[in-house]
C-alpha cells in the first residue's frame, strides 16, 4: 500500500490532471497519443508547453529528462498541419525542422512522428543524419524492405518534392540545404532545437548559425504571403535539460521574445522582456553591468525526477573492475526482470568491458582447482558507442529497447534524450567529463514518472566531486557495497567478514580480480585478443581522465592515480610502462622538454581521448 501510494504521488507530480483534448489538440490526434504512445494524459511540461506553441509562440524549454517534451513539440505541430485546407501535399516542402544530436535521437524522434501521423498519412515523415547511404537506401527500397516507410520517404526526397516533418543532425542537414536543390522548404514554419545544450557540446554551433543564416531564421517574420501555408511566421522552439552560456547565445539568435517553460520564476527577473542571454564567447563587461538579467547556468539548472534514487560507491581503483562486476551480479540475480545500462569515458573502455562480461567464466562456488565454471554474468549484453558502423547502432538500439532483461555498455552517445523502455539503474563507471553530462546519464531511468535509481563510481581521490554536484542541487547517497559483498557465497560458504574490513582485501573482491586477471592471461581462446582489448583500454581511460573540463579537472587529476592500480582495473598485471610504451616516452619527452625551456607546465596527453 506504501509503494503504491508513492506511485500515485509520482504520477501526480508528473502528468497533469486536464485532457489532450482541453489543450486543443485534434480529438484523432488524441487519439494516437493513447493507442500509439500509451499517453492517457499530458505530463505537466507538455500541458504548459502544447497551449503556447499552438498559439505560435517562441518557447524556450527547461525540464528534466523523461518528462514528454518530444510530445510537446511534436503533438502542436501535427495538429497545425492536419487543419490545413487544402491540404498539404508533398509539392508543399518541408513545413518543419527538427534537429538532434545524434543519429540514435534521430531515429527515435522520427519513430515517434511515424506512430503519431499513422492516420494522418497525407503528413509525410522523415529524416537525414550522418552515417546513412543514399543509395542502400534505393536498395532496400527496390528490394520491399519496410516499403511503406522508404517510399514516403525517398520519393519525397527524390523526386524534387519535400518531406512535410524532416528530423535531422545538423552536419547532413547544412549539406543538404547547401547541395540538394530539390530541398524545398520555402514554406518552412517551425525550426526546433532538441537537446540544444549536447548540439552546441558536440561542436555543432557553427553549423547551426550556418543553418539559421540559410533559413532566414536570425530575422525572424513572415515567410510568403497570399496562402494558408505560406502566410505565417516563423516559429522556433529551443529544448534543453541544462542552460549554459552557448545555449543561451542560440536562444538569442533564434528566439523572438520566447515564453520560458519550466524555469523556475524565482530565478527570473520581474520583467522578463528584458531578458538577456549570453554569447558563445564569455562577455565579462556584460554580466557586470547586467548581473540580474542576463540568463546563465546555475546552481538551480540541473532538473532530476523527484523519484530518481542517487547513490554512489566509493571504490579504490584497483577494485573497481571486480565492484563493478559485483554490483551487476547482484542486480541482476536478485531482480529476474530489469534493463541497466552503465556509461564509460571511451570506446575502447566500452569494446573490453563488452567482451569481458560476454566471455568471462567463473563459479565462485566450486573450489579454485575444479574445472566447473559457468558464464559469470547471465544476461544479454549489448553496446553502443561513436566508433560502431550506423547499421549496427541501429540494431543495438533497437533490441536493448525490446528486451526486458538486458544490459548496455555505452559511451555518451547514448545520453542524450534516448528512452529505452522500463531501464531500472544507470550505473556511472566513469564520471562524466562535465558536470551537467550527469543529468543527461542518470535521464535514461525514472522516465514519466517510473521509479529509477542511478549509482556513481567514485574513487577516494575524487570525492570532492559530490561537492561539486551539491552545488547543483544534486545530492548523492552511499551505497552499501560491503553489505552487498558479504551477501556473495564463496567456494559453497559465505566469508566471516569483520567490521572494519576494506573493499580491496574482501574475500570475495580477491577471489574475483584473480580469476579475472587469470582469464587474461591464461584463456588461450582469448589470450591475445583480450589482452589488446585491455591495453587498448588502459590507455584511452587515461587520455580521457586528462581530459575532464572546468572546475572538474581540480577533482580528475591524473597525477593523484597510481597508474599500476589504474591497469589493476583493466584486470591487467603488468606496470603501465609494459602496457602504454608510447604513452609514457610521449610523457617523459614533454617533462624533459619543458624542464630544458624552464617550464613546469601541466601534464598534456593527446587531445584524442576516443570518446563518444
Amino acid at each position: 500500500m506504501i509503494k503504491m501510494s508513492k506511485k500515485n504521488e509520482t504520477v501526480k507530480e508528473i502528468f497533469a490532471s486536464c485532457s489532450f483534448s482541453s489543450l486543443g489538440l485534434h480529438s484523432t490526434l488524441c487519439d494516437q497519443l493513447r493507442e500509439r504512445l500509451g499517453f492517457e494524459a499530458p505530463t505537466k511540461v507538455q500541458a504548459q508547453a502544447i497551449p503556447v506553441i499552438l498559439s505560435g509562440r517562441h518557447v524556450l524549454v527547461n525540464a528534466a529528462t523523461g518528462t514528454g517534451k518530444t510530445v510537446a513539440y511534436l503533438a502542436p505541430i501535427i495538429n497545425h498541419l492536419q487543419s490545413y485546407s487544402p491540404r498539404i501535399d508533398r509539392s508543399s516542402g518541408t513545413f518543419a525542422l527538427v534537429l538532434v544530436p545524434t543519429r540514435e535521437l534521430c531515429l527515435q524522434v522520427y519513430e515517434i512522428l511515424h506512430k503519431l501521423l499513422h492516420r494522418f498519412h497525407w503528413i509525410v515523415p522523415g529524416y537525414v543524419m550522418g552515417g546513412e547511404n543514399r543509395s542502400k537506401e534505393k536498395a532496400r527500397l527496390r528490394k520491399g524492405e519496410d516499403f511503406l516507410h522508404l517510399f514516403l520517404f525517398l520519393l519525397a526526397w527524390f523526386d524534387g518534392s519535400g518531406i512535410s516533418i524532416l528530423v535531422a543532425t545538423p552536419g547532413r542537414l547544412l549539406d543538404h540545404l547547401k547541395h540538394t536543390s530539390s530541398f524545398l522548404h520555402t514554406n518552412l514554419r517551425w525550426i526546433i532545437f532538441d537537446e540544444a545544450d549536447r548540439i552546441l557540446e558536440l561542436g555543432f554551433g557553427k553549423e547551426i548559425e550556418e543553418i539559421l543564416d540559410i533559413l532566414g531564421s536570425r530575422n525572424i517574420g513572415s515567410i510568403g504571403e497570399g496562402n494558408e501555408v505560406s502566410n505565417v511566421k516563423r516559429q522556433n522552439l529551443l529544448l534543453s535539460a541544462t542552460l549554459n552560456e552557448k545555449v543561451n547565445h542560440l536562444a538569442k539568435i533564434s528566439l523572438e521574445t520566447p515564453v520560458l517553460i519550466g524555469l523556475d520564476e524565482k530565478k527570473l527577473p520581474e520583467d522578463k522582456s528584458h531578458v538577456r542571454f549570453g554569447s558563445l564567447e564569455s562577455d565579462v563587461k556584460e554580466e557586470v553591468e547586467h548581473p540580474s538579467t542576463t540568463m546563465r547556468s546555475t546552481t538551480e539548472d540541473f532538473k532530476l525526477p523527484a523519484q530518481l534514487v542517487q547513490r554512489y560507491v566509493k571504490v579504490p581503483c584497483g577494485s573497481r573492475l571486480a565492484v563493478l562486476l559485483s554490483i551487476l551480479k547482484h542486480l541482476f540475480d536478485t531482480e529476474v526482470s530489469q534493463k541497466l545500462v552503465v556509461f564509460f569515458s571511451t570506446c575502447d573502455a566500452v569494446d573490453f568491458h563488452y567482451s569481458l562480461l560476454s566471455e568471462f567464466q567463473w563459479s565462485p562456488h566450486s573450489q579454485p582447482d575444479m574445472e566447473l565454471k559457468q558464464l559469470f554474468l547471465r544476461c544479454k549484453t549489448f553496446r553502443l558507442h561513436g566508433n560502431m558502423k550506423q547499421e549496427d547502432r541501429r540494431t543495438t538500439f533497437g533490441a536493448f529497447k525490446t528486451e526486458k532483461k538486458a544490459l548496455l555498455l555505452s559511451t555518451d552517445v547514448a545520453a542524450r534524450g534516448l528512452d529505452f523502455p522500463k531501464v531500472k539503474c544507470i550505473i556511472q563507471y566513469d564520471s562524466a567529463g562535465e558536470a551537467t553530462e550527469y543529468v543527461h546519464r542518470v535521464g535514461r531511468t525514472a522516465r514519466l514518472g517510473e521509479r529509477g535509481d542511478s549509482l556513481l563510481f567514485l574513487q577516494p581521490v575524487e570525492m570532492d566531486y559530490l561537492q561539486d554536484l551539491e552545488k547543483h542541487g544534486v545530492s548523492l547517497t552511499e551505497y552499501p557495497l560491503l553489505k552487498v559483498l558479504d551477501s556473495f557465497s564463496l567456494y559453497g560458504q559465505k566469508p566471516r567478514v569483520k567490521k572494519f574490513l576494506t573493499t580491496e582485501s574482501h574475500p570475495w573482491i580477491l577471489s574475483l580480480q584473480n580469476a579475472l586477471e587469470s582469464f587474461i592471461i591464461h584463456e588461450v581462446r582469448l589470450q591475445s585478443k583480450m589482452k589488446k582489448l585491455a591495453k587498448d583500454a588502459f590507455c584511452s581511460w587515461v587520455r580521457a581522465y586528462t581530459a575532464h573540463r572546468g572546475e572538474l579537472k581540480r577533482i580528475f587529476t591524473l597525477k593523484k592515480l597510481h597508474l599500476g592500480h589504474v591497469a589493476k582495473s583493466f584486470a591487467l598485471k603488468e606496470q603501465p610502462s609494459l602496457v602504454g610504451k608510447s604513452f609514457q616516452k610521449q610523457s617523459k619527452k614533454r617533462k624533459r622538454d619543458q624542464r630544458q625551456k624552464g617550464q613546469s607546465g601541466k601534464w598534456k596527453f593527446p587531445s584524442k581521448t576516443n570518446a563518444k
